[in-house]
């Protein structure tokens, strides 16, 4: 198939680009590098500098490919909060845009690169696709209301999509093909790692005192390969059967911080200084994902999501920054 991957020059892009590609699909990469990086191009991929903003560039972009992959948005959700403004024409305007460039160019199967924020606080754990749908942040909003546009061009214009709801992307590409790094993180591992490599002098730790066995909060994390091949096997299954689905992608297993911290030390043999500050506000204690539904429809299971191998994949992108 002929797909274009928008935003395939970030982190969790390039991994799913460097997948179409490995499976023989023909793929060009649209971004506008303000976050992705040409260091995670592909030279067998094309690529085309522009803006989902740009509705005239986007959409000569997309004329004559069989699949979109949407993975174009901003997605700090502390910024969300503060700039609503900025999310909602980057996240809901842009899509719109490619969804009527999709239209115009006669593409029938989009891959939408969605969040577990659509959830909220949990009501229950794991958290499956049929739990509630309450967003705390405005960032969780925007993907949330862009799952319902996808569902209405599904009904009125037939183009099915998969949207794919991430839990804590992590790690980095299984055979090190992969390398850029990820400005100004906020999550978790990629903070470690640069306390490790001396980039930032301390881990800060949100909270030490929630109902947990070590009283750090508790999340899902999934490997950013195991993900990535979600997207390929969620494109075959839109493609072959002509229906839209919405799935969860997580490990099934809870990992705390302190955890994550620990074995952190352990593997980059560093000491990572860590400090204990204030809960952040509407952090649940833990979280973690039921996937059964995506082992069903897809067959697809977390085969590289283990604590050692996000920690090591990682250490072996990072450790060259020392």
């Amino acid at each position: 198939m002929k797909i274009l991957i928008i935003g395939g020059a970030g982190y969790i892009g390039s991994h799913v680009a460097r997948e179409f590609l490995d499976r023989g699909h023909s793929v060009t990469v649209f971004d506008n590098l303000s976050s992705g990086l040409r260091g995670n191009l592909f030279p067998e991929a094309g690529f085309i500098h522009g803006d989902i903003l740009d509705y005239t560039g986007l959409s000569r972009a997309s004329a004559g490919f069989d699949a979109v992959v949407h993975l174009a948005a901003f997605k700090a959700v502390g910024e969300s909060m503060v700039k609503p403004e900025k999310y909602s024409v980057n996240n809901i305007n842009g899509t719109v845009n490619i969804l009527n460039a999709a239209v115009e160019g006669g593409i029938k199967n989009i891959v939408f690169s969605s969040s577990a924020a659509v959830f909220g606080q949990p009501e229950y754990i794991p958290v499956d696709e049929k739990h509630p749908a309450n967003p705390e942040s405005y960032y969780g909003f925007t993907k949330l209301e862009i799952e319902r546009f996808l569902g209405w061009y599904d009904k009125l214009k037939g183009i099915r999509f998969a949207a794919l709801r991430y839990f804590n992307a992590a790690g980095y590409d299984i055979k090190g093909r992969i390398k850029g790094l990820e400005t100004n993180p906020a999550n978790l591992i990629p903070v470690i790692m640069e306390a490790a490599c001396g980039m930032r002098e301390t881990v800060q730790i949100f909270g030490s005192d929630y109902d947990t066995p070590d009283g750090t909060g508790v999340r899902d994390y999934v490997h950013v390969s195991d993900l990535a091949i979600a997207h390929a096997m969620a494109l075959e299954y839109t493609s072959k059967n002509d229906k839209s689905i919405t799935v969860n992608l997580g490990s099934e297993t809870g990992i705390s911080v302190l955890e994550i911290v620990e074995a952190a030390r352990r593997i980059t043999g560093k000491p990572i200084p860590a400090t204990i500050v204030g809960r952040r506000a509407g952090d649940p204690a833990k979280l973690t994902a039921s996937s059964k539904l995506a082992h069903e429809l897809l067959n697809w299971t977390a085969k590289y999501s283990d604590l050692d191998t996000l920690i090591k994949t990682s250490w072996e992108v990072y450790k060259n920054q020392q």
